[in-house]
């Protein structure tokens, strides 16, 4: 057998590096809090992409159930980014943040308030 040439055993540490050091400095630069909300976006991300997996190979049936399903993870999606974007210490250092005066408790309480009237119309669609 041949060993694997210089070239490919670099490019696979090299690209490695990259990786770690881009969690690295997430993990440095990103206060806990987004880091949370970062963990939440993947699961939402990967419910959806489950669930259309699952429709393109089953079926989709009662096709209302998998497009309010699928439309209540980019519901969920959507309204989670705008409340990373609100609460992100970098966009509130910004001078033309539209978000500047409202606090982070505000932020929170319409993001539940938002994520209540979505579910109450997905549970509406569901018939």
């Amino acid at each position: 057998m041949s060993s694997p040439s210089p070239l490919h055993t670099q490019t696979q540490s090299s690209s490695g590096s990259i990786v770690h050091d881009v969690f690295h400095a997430y993990r440095l630069n990103v206060p806990a809090s987004l880091q949370v909300i970062d963990a939440f976006l993947c699961y939402v991300l990967a419910t959806g992409i489950i669930q259309l997996i699952y429709a393109m190979s089953v079926g989709s049936f009662p096709f209302n159930s998998f497009l309010a399903g699928f439309l209540s993870c980019v519901g969920v999606f959507v309204l989670t980014v705008s409340l990373r974007m609100q609460l992100s210490e970098r966009n509130l250092k910004d001078p033309n943040n539209r978000w500047q005066g409202l606090s982070k408790k505000r932020a929170v309480a319409d993001w539940l308030f938002c994520n209540f009237i979505l579910h109450m119309a997905v549970l509406n669609f569901l018939g």
